[in-house]
């Protein structure tokens, strides 16, 4: 797992409900906790494109629900500013399933994941139909 070069802004609170792009059996995840993260005493934890996350599935199919499981954000709709000035913003939040080593569970994923998130995670990048 490689670093993300951009200034990404975190812009996901722990506790926001998320679609899953996948074809796990998940359709919306909420965020509990985000991997690596240093904050402030009390302070929630935040993410934003390529943070893994711990999440639970809320909504999908009878299995998935009320699992705890990792997760990679793919997209974000707050605008990020890429090195070379580009500014990027997608239409919706979106996570994939994956586990603690970054592979992902699903095999399809619907709609373009950031270029970020497939420098960072290979595996997802290969699995990707579109990277933005």
């Amino acid at each position: 797992m490689k670093g993300v070069r951009s200034n990404i802004p975190r812009s996901l609170n722990a506790g926001s409900q998320i679609d899953c792009v996948d074809n796990t059996g998940a359709r919306v995840v909420e965020i509990v906790s985000v991997k690596g993260y240093r904050g402030v005493k009390n302070r929630h934890p935040r993410a934003g494109i390529g943070d893994m996350c711990v999440v639970s599935v809320k909504k999908g199919t009878p299995e998935m629900r009320k699992q705890i499981l990792l997760a990679v954000i793919v997209r974000q709709r707050q605008e990020f500013r890429r090195p070379d000035g580009l500014r990027v913003a997608f239409e919706d939040n979106a996570v994939v399933i994956v586990d603690k080593d970054g592979v992902p569970k699903g095999t399809d994923f619907k709609g373009p994941v950031a270029r970020e998130v497939a420098e960072r995670y290979p595996k997802i990048g290969t699995t990707a139909s579109m990277v933005a």
